[in-house]
């Protein structure tokens, strides 16, 4: 097995075209672990965590562009108060280690259905950033990244360079159910997310069908239902109608983590109260709880 090292993203491209079966690492946190098991054994490792172009987010014209190689501690800690729901997300992957080493680009990459960044991600309208040596630059909306199992909308010689996203305008809030309380794979994972400006609901949630996905028939429920002007209280139906129409829109397995039916009924749950935690906060002015 080859192993790529490049020092600049140009290198990268060049690498990735030069052998397009070469699996990038960009965190290693679950490729090594893969390897490790005999998951996987890829004719090349292109190392991208060298690529000092990777490691730094930028805000221009409203939009926040964040390098694939920042790792989850420094989202936490750097942008906490801009992506509130995906600094949630990144306190809830791994140990202390894994976050200062770990990445949404890596995860990203990965594209598991149980990937922590995704959910927040989504209902957050992020946008990713890719790139290949012979065509440039392509932006593929999160929504469309996601094409099956550890499958994504990538190309074999694209390289992700950055996933770009507004920062909150609204409340947002991530939540996650696993067989403990730290370092594991989430049984089940929703993020909601509010956009004021637009008087509209974005959602995502994972691990409970073969991508992670928004709950589009919940999102343009509770668009319709939330009392945008007068802030009026989210009435409990209203909230459960929305948890039913989450669970809905999910097609979970039976696997050793967890029934199928018991994920239905962890994302009614968390629908319902992320939402109302949204809410609440929305109708108190405040953008929810920042991670720390």
């Amino acid at each position: 097995m080859e192993f790529l090292r490049p020092a600049t993203w140009a290198d990268a491209l060049a690498a990735k075209a030069e052998h397009p079966g070469a699996l990038p690492i960009q965190g290693g946190t679950d490729v090594m672990v893969e390897i490790n098991f005999d998951v996987r054994r890829p004719e090349a490792l292109l190392d991208l965590n060298r690529v000092g172009e990777l490691t730094g987010w930028d805000d221009h014209d409203g939009t926040l562009r964040v390098g694939a190689g920042v790792p989850y501690a420094r989202l936490i800690r750097e942008l906490g108060d801009r992506l509130p729901g995906l600094a949630q997300a990144s306190r809830t992957v791994g140990s202390p280690q894994i976050r200062n080493r770990g990445t949404v680009g890596g995860n990203l990459g990965a594209a598991s259905p149980a990937g922590d960044a995704h959910p927040p991600l989504l209902a957050g309208d992020a946008v990713i950033e890719v790139e290949s040596a012979a065509r440039g630059v392509r932006l593929i909306p999160a929504a469309e990244f996601y094409l099956g199992v550890k499958r994504s909308a990538l190309e074999p010689d694209e390289l992700i360079r950055a996933f770009r996203t507004r920062p909150a305008s609204g409340p947002q809030y991530f939540s996650k159910i696993g067989t403990r309380n730290a370092m594991v794979i989430a049984v089940c994972s929703f993020a909601v997310a509010l956009h004021p400006g637009e008087r509209r609901v974005g959602t995502g949630f994972g691990s409970a069908a073969v991508t992670p996905r928004r709950a589009r028939e919940a999102e343009e429920f509770a668009s319709a239902e939330l009392d945008w002007d007068g802030r009026g209280p989210l009435r409990e139906s209203a909230a459960r109608e929305f948890g039913e129409l989450v669970k809905r829109a999910a097609a979970p397995i039976d696997d050793v983590r967890g029934t199928a039916d018991y994920r239905r009924h962890a994302l009614a749950v968390m629908a319902r109260r992320t939402l109302t935690w949204a809410w609440d906060d929305h109708r108190a002015g405040t953008k929810g709880k920042e991670a720390s």
